[in-house]
Parts: C-alpha cells; sequence; structure tokens
C-alpha cells in the first residue's frame, strides 16, 4: 500500500478522555475549535496561517466566547479535522488509501489551499493522489471505496471520476504489461505453476484476461456501475469477460444467489444490484449463460424487481433457452396462487425462443471458414430439439402439481407441437404423470391431453408401457399395437399386416359419413382401458419383460439397443398374436368395416378437429 508521511515533528496531541483534545504545550490554547462533540484546545497563529476558512471563523467570533468557533460539517468528522490540524502543526502524520480522501475533503472544506501559503495540505495530497494512490492498482480500489462516504465532495473534487478511469485503464491494460499484485481464483487456471527441472525455477502462471474481476467486486454498486460502464465505453475486453465480471459480482454481492434464492436482508439493497448488473449485460446473446440468467430472473422476482427487468431477463433467457436445465425453469408462482409454479414465464420464454431468427451465420465448418452458409439446419434443430426435451420434461414435473389446470399443460405443450423430434417418450411420460396425480379429469380431457402426443414415436419401452397403461383411454392403447406391428412388420421385411379396416380408420384419422348405430366405436375406445381387458396382455408383456431383464417401470433414458432387439423380436410375436384381441375390439362394433360411424383422429394427427360422437358404453368385455 502506498503512504505519505508529512511535518517532522512529534505527535502531541492529547486526550483527556472526556471528548477534549489538546496540544501539550507550554503555551495556553487561545482558540476552541469544536468538531461536533469534540472540542479541540489549539492555537490561533499555527491554523490561520494554512487555513482561510478559520480565519474568517475567527474573525467572526465573540472574544466573550473564549475564541470558540464551532464546525459542524466538516466532511471526515472529527478525525478529518485532527489530521489537518496536525498538519498545521507541522506534526507526523500518514496518510494512505483509507484517510487520504477524508483529509483531502476537509482541505478543501478548511480552504488549506496555495493562496494562503505555498505547498499547503491540499497541493500535498493532489501529488500523492496522483503520483501514488491513482497508480496502483488495489490503492485506486481503497479509495474509490472509501470515498462513498465523501460524496457529494469527492465528485466535486474529481477525485472519484479520477479515480475511476484509473481503475479502468488498468482493467484495460494489456496482460502482458500486468505487474501489479491482484486477487484471483487461480483454480479456474490450467496447472502451469510447474518447477522447471532444469533451470530450477517456477514457471509463472500468465496472466488472465479477466485478472481484474475479483478485485473490483470489493466496491459498492453505485461505484461499481461506473467502472464497468466506463470500461465498456473502452471496447477493449470481449462481452464474455464482462460477462464473467457481472457473475462474479452477482455471486459475491447476493447472499446465496448459487442456490437460486437470497436470504433476507437489506430487500432495496440487493434489488439495486440486480438490477444494476441487468442494466450491464452487454446486448449480445451468450456474453452469459442462460443459466446464470435464469438465476438473475429468480432473485428479481424475490426481490420484487421492476417489471422492464424481468421482462429484459425472460427476453434474454429466450434468446439462448437450449442451455438451460427442467430444475433452472422451475420458477415459483407468486403469492396467493394455488399452483406450485409460474408456467406463464415459461411459456414467454418459449415464445421468445420460437422467435430467434434461424438465418445465423456459421462462424465455420470443420475448421476451415465458410461463406453463406445458414444456420437453418442440424445446429438450429439440434437448438429446437433441446428446447423440446426441456419442456417435455418441465411438462412431466409440473404434472406432479395437483392444482396444476390441464390448459397449462396443454398451452404449453402445444408451443413446442411444432418442433420435430424422433421420439415423443418424454411427452409420453409427462402425460401419464399428469393422469396418474389428477385421477379425477374427464373423458374429454383425457382425451384432449392424449392427443398432444404421436403414438408412431414412442419407443419399444415406452409402447410396452403404454399397452398395459389403465390410465389411457382404449384408443392409444389400439394405436400403440397397431403403430408396433406395423413397425414389427417392416424391420422383418414382411409385408403390412392385414389389419382391419375399422383401426387403419381409426389411426389414420378418417372420418366416416354414416351415422352411428346404437353405440359408437369411437366413443367406446375413448373410454378407459380397464384391468380386465389388459390382463392377458400384462401378463404376457411381464413375462416378457423378465426373461430379458427389463424393467417392470419406462425409463427412455435407460433403454439400451441391443435390449431394444430382443424386445423388439418378441413384441413381434406378441403383437401378431394379438391380432385376435384387435379382431375382437373390431367385432364388438356390430359388422366390423360395415358397420359406418364416425371414427376419430389419431393422436399423431395434425387435424385439431375432434369427431363427435355418442356416450361410450359402460364396460367393454375383457380380453382373455
Amino acid at each position: 500500500m502506498k503512504f505519505m508521511k508529512l511535518g517532522s515533528k512529534s505527535d502531541t496531541f492529547q486526550s483527556d478522555g472526556n471528548n477534549d483534545r489538546y496540544v501539550a504545550s507550554e503555551l495556553a490554547s487561545d482558540i476552541i475549535v469544536s468538531v461536533g462533540d469534540v472540542k479541540f484546545y489549539l492555537h490561533k497563529f499555527p491554523l490561520l496561517s494554512k487555513s482561510a476558512h478559520l480565519q474568517n471563523l475567527i474573525s467572526l467570533s465573540n472574544e466573550a466566547n473564549m475564541g470558540e468557533v464551532q464546525i459542524s460539517d466538516i466532511p471526515g468528522g472529527t478525525s478529518a479535522f485532527e489530521i489537518c490540524a496536525k498538519f498545521c502543526y507541522g506534526m507526523t502524520v500518514t496518510l494512505n488509501a483509507y484517510n487520504v480522501i477524508a483529509a483531502r475533503c476537509a482541505a478543501e472544506y478548511l480552504r488549506m489551499n496555495e493562496t494562503i501559503e505555498k505547498g499547503n495540505l491540499i497541493y500535498k495530497i493532489d501529488v500523492f493522489l496522483s503520483s501514488g494512490i491513482f497508480r496502483s492498482w488495489k490503492d485506486s480500489i481503497i479509495l474509490l471505496q472509501t470515498s462513498k462516504s465523501m460524496l457529494p465532495v469527492a465528485e466535486d473534487l474529481k477525485v472519484v471520476s479520477h479515480c475511476i478511469e484509473s481503475i479502468a485503464n488498468k482493467a484495460c491494460v494489456d496482460v502482458s504489461k500486468v505487474d501489479w499484485s491482484y486477487t484471483y481464483n487461480w483454480k479456474n487456471l490450467p496447472e502451469e505453476n510447474v518447477i522447471d527441472s532444469n533451470q530450477n525455477e517456477i514457471r509463472t502462471r500468465p496472466v488472465p484476461k479477466d485478472w481484474w474481476v475479483e478485485d473490483i467486486c470489493e466496491l459498492e454498486v453505485d461505484m461499481y456501475k461506473s467502472v464497468i460502464a466506463n470500461i465498456k465505453t473502452k471496447a477493449v475486453h470481449s462481452n464474455e469477460v464482462i460477462g464473467e465480471a457481472l457473475k462474479a459480482y452477482a455471486y459475491r454481492k447476493l447472499p446465496n444467489f448459487s442456490k437460486s434464492m437470497i436470504q433476507t436482508g437489506d430487500m432495496s439493497k440487493h434489488r439495486l444490484i440486480v438490477e444494476t448488473i441487468v442494466w450491464l449485460l452487454p446486448a449480445e446473446k451468450g456474453s452469459v449463460s442462460g443459466r446464470f440468467l435464469l438465476k438473475l430472473l429468480k432473485a428479481a422476482f424475490f426481490v420484487e424487481s421492476e417489471e422492464r427487468t424481468r421482462e429484459e431477463l425472460i427476453r434474454r433467457i429466450g434468446q439462448q433457452l437450449e442451455e438451460a436445465s427442467v430444475t433452472d425453469i422451475l420458477i415459483p408462482a407468486p403469492d396467493g396462487e394455488t399452483k406450485t409454479h409460474d408456467n406463464s414465464v415459461v411459456q414467454t420464454m418459449v415464445r421468445e425462443f420460437l422467435k430467434k431468427d434461424d438465418n445465423a451465420e456459421i462462424g465455420s465448418v470443420g475448421g476451415g471458414e465458410v461463406e453463406g452458409i445458414r444456420k437453418t439446419g442440424i445446429l438450429a434443430d439440434a437448438s429446437k430439439l433441446m428446447v423440446a426435451k426441456l419442456i417435455d420434461g418441465y411438462l412431466a414435473e409440473i404434472a406432479k402439481d395437483h392444482n396444476l389446470p390441464l390448459s397449462d399443460f396443454i398451452d404449453l405443450a402445444e408451443l413446442v407441437s411444432g418442433i420435430s423430434r424422433p421420439a415423443h417418450d418424454g411427452l409420453y411420460r409427462a402425460i401419464d404423470t399428469y393422469l396418474k396425480e389428477h385421477p379425477g379429469i374427464s373423458k374429454g380431457e383425457r382425451k384432449r391431453i392424449c392427443k398432444l402426443m404421436n403414438c408412431r414415436k414412442l419407443s419399444v419401452n415406452a409402447c410396452m408401457h403404454a399397452v398395459q397403461n389403465e390410465r389411457l383411454p382404449m384408443r392409444v392403447v389400439v394405436q400403440v399395437l397397431y403403430f408396433e406391428q406395423v413397425r414389427s412388420a417392416a424391420s422383418s421385411g414382411t409385408s403390412t399386416p392385414d389389419i382391419p379396416k375399422r383401426i387403419k380408420d381409426l389411426n389414420n384419422g378418417s372420418n366416416g359419413s354414416s351415422t352411428s348405430r346404437t353405440t359408437n366405436p369411437v366413443d367406446h375406445m375413448d373410454a378407459v382401458a380397464t384391468a380386465e381387458e389388459l390382463m392377458a396382455l400384462r401378463k404376457e408383456l411381464s413375462s416378457l419383460r423378465l426373461s430379458n431383464g427389463v424393467g417392470g417401470s419406462f425409463k427412455d433414458e435407460d433403454i439400451k439397443s441391443s435390449t431394444d432387439k430382443v424386445v423388439l423380436g418378441k413384441m413381434k410375436g406378441l403383437l401378431k398374436s394379438k391380432k385376435s384381441f384387435l379382431k375382437l375390439l373390431v367385432s364388438k362394433w356390430g359388422q366390423g368395416e360395415n358397420s359406418g360411424s364416425d371414427s376419430s383422429e389419431s393422436i399423431g394427427s395434425a387435424n385439431p378437429e375432434e369427431a363427435k360422437s355418442t356416450p361410450s358404453r359402460n364396460r367393454r368385455h375383457s380380453v382373455s
């Protein structure tokens, strides 16, 4: 730390313990200077020779008051005045980064300038600031931090602006010229501090571009804001480095930020920090991670930041939503709502994501420069696929909420329905979870939620789970069996099995034109599968899983290709044996293909129209 000593006489200031200070001298004091509650018993001559303000006060004072003057508003208070008084007596005074700003402001207040005496206190302090403090990295930060109590005087004296400029200039200097000490979390660097066996020396680590980030985290938010804004104007550091600085500040200043929550404390202060960080974020996408933005959004909700702050964060998150995880987007619902999570925020994020320009340029492919290639292929599709998978996982999580409205579930699922994905296992898991946690929903609602998934895109394990799932409408079970039978035939190289036309119509979404008879087969298929109807199928599938080591529960992430092949092979035989099951379903409709009743669209159909039907029977025949 830089310091400067002024004066050469010994310090003879003493205190009697009653807030009285005096100078040990044979001469009696002839002036009393009251600074707040403390009285200084001093001598006129040394003070008047260096302070124009004290000259005016003493000339106006009444002799009846023994020359007592009142100074109640001096910057820095008692300690700053004592430094100035000791300088007047020529006593030794040590200035450093912690006290120099207070001394400078007090000297300005007392008008200890060059017009009174050459080499006065203001001149000496200014020399120390320019030649010492502003040239020292850490001293500049300490000075800026301590100047807060001196505002607005320190700003008027340009000390704060000079200090900010000094810090910003050093933060932007070429790393090869950084030869001063700084604080840095070295564990983030590769291990390069190794001993050279030939030279018996320690090779020093290179200076990282963000070497300055941790030190300026010591600043209060207003000073920090000024420093970062100054650094950004110099356009030396990349947006990623600025983003790292903001991230470090959030983790340092917001308690428990790493856990996406903020402990109780000064809410107004925390709100200012959150809003300042958002204001300082570089405009370019990718300057900070999506996960950091989501933590910041949760903090913004917690400290009740302004609406525009939250909207800006949601917009930015939507631009890089593919980086998030399910846990990241689980945002608590506002107070007073019965549901657990704020699903409207996630919907807004998805809408922002879907508004992204898919024609962003690809910088390079395979290490070579490629001109004119647009991000309409693999990269854009990968991002969309990640978001679709993210929302499927999110739906499975919020489906556990007993107070979740069906409309919230469907609205969010439909937002990503246009994103083509190879498998709908995740969506099936979410739907199954919702049906399990909401057993009281109506037949129409059950049908509506099941229409979200495409049965053609279920894996073997998902199909095995679905055909046993008593929560699903029978139409879904039939479709799964049909598509699996078609898939089995295709994989074996045989022709598509001869499926009754009524089943084909159900799965192709064709609509009949004639009216139904006494009962409508489509309505009958909408009913939930009963235990009796699936009893035989469940037994055979259970024995199939046990013989091949397949678990009893559906976990798409655990599916292995080798297991799929084995299960698929046996599934073929199983489904062939179930042709009688399908035909029996059709036989219950009366005259099979000639019944003429309306058939509804398939679950995988893109047509949103629902065919009208009459009420279903109360019970189906069991299949044994």
